[in-house]
């Protein structure tokens, strides 16, 4: 079933677990994240970035999930993934959207917070989470170049205050996309979170991290989880794999039927490995 997370976050964070916000641009792999969290019974967040919405199309995507998320009992959150700009915001909260989030921390402190305002606005009008972020951590998806910032937790706690989002994204010294031995900065994800305690966290880059530092992670305050690059390796690789060992395939779903398989193992390790497993049904 389509829901909102707010309640769900709350939870997760007094009982110090997490929910897998997994990236989707087509049928196989949001048929993928959501078959694995409804055997496992976990609550998912299925998300799409503007680049995801430019290749499906807004209205398409959204009915995708929408769908796929009536069949199911456990909770399904729609959310858009760095939102660049009010207007997508806007147009997706239209389009049925569970959760909206503004990456704005490509601008000054102060601009941050009265875009991510807005969207916290408009979040409350349509009833919906809101996101906000604090410090540029590389965008693979948006084309971003990398800066490993650490986030001053006097700067977070002015801009939860300020801006009243439900959850925040802090810059600990990770990256999106995937960077072969970065590590999160635990003590500044433990700082940020005495500074805001009452926030739930996100930790993206996730697909770099070791299972210990997402463990720690979790402890620290962190609800949310993004994962993209992870699911992304799993199906192109199983693509090439599955076409490199049968080349005179030709039908798209013999294809293409293996990739969603991967990408299905995929989400289901990383809902056991953020715990939330079984969490879905409660």
């Amino acid at each position: 079933m389509l829901t909102h997370y707010l309640d769900l976050i709350r939870r997760a964070h007094k009982e110090h677990w997490a929910i897998g916000a997994f990236n989707t641009s087509n049928l196989e792999i949001t048929q993928a994240i959501i078959e694995a969290a409804d055997e496992l019974q976990s609550p998912v967040i299925v998300q799409t970035s503007e680049k995801a919405i430019d290749y499906a199309g807004l209205h398409e995507i959204a009915s995708l999930v929408i769908s796929l998320a009536s069949h199911v009992r456990i909770p399904v959150i729609l959310n858009l993934d760095h939102g660049r700009s009010f207007d997508i915001a806007e147009q997706c909260a239209a389009e049925g959207y569970t959760a909206l989030m503004r990456a704005a921390s490509l601008l000054s402190f102060a601009q941050n917070v009265a875009e991510t305002k807005r969207v916290v606005q408009l979040a409350r009008r349509y009833h919906i989470a809101a996101e906000g972020e604090l410090g540029v951590a590389g965008d693979e998806e948006g084309g971003i170049e990398a800066k490993k910032l650490i986030i001053d937790p006097d700067e977070a706690r002015k801009f939860v205050k300020e801006t009243g989002v439900d959850i925040l994204a802090p810059a600990v010294g990770n990256e999106h996309g995937y960077a072969p031995g970065m590590r999160i900065d635990i003590h500044a994800l433990q700082r940020i979170q005495r500074a805001v305690p009452e926030t739930p966290l996100v930790l993206y880059g996730s697909s770099a991290f070791s299972e210990r530092d997402i463990a720690a992670s979790i402890r620290a305050g962190v609800v949310k989880i993004n994962v993209d690059t992870d699911l992304r390796h799993a199906f192109s690789e199983s693509l090439r794999r599955n076409l490199s060992e049968h080349a005179s395939l030709y039908d798209p779903r013999g294809i293409l039927g293996p990739a969603k398989d991967a990408v299905k193992a995929k989400v289901k390790e990383k809902i056991v490995l953020f715990g939330s497993s079984g969490k879905g049904n409660a």
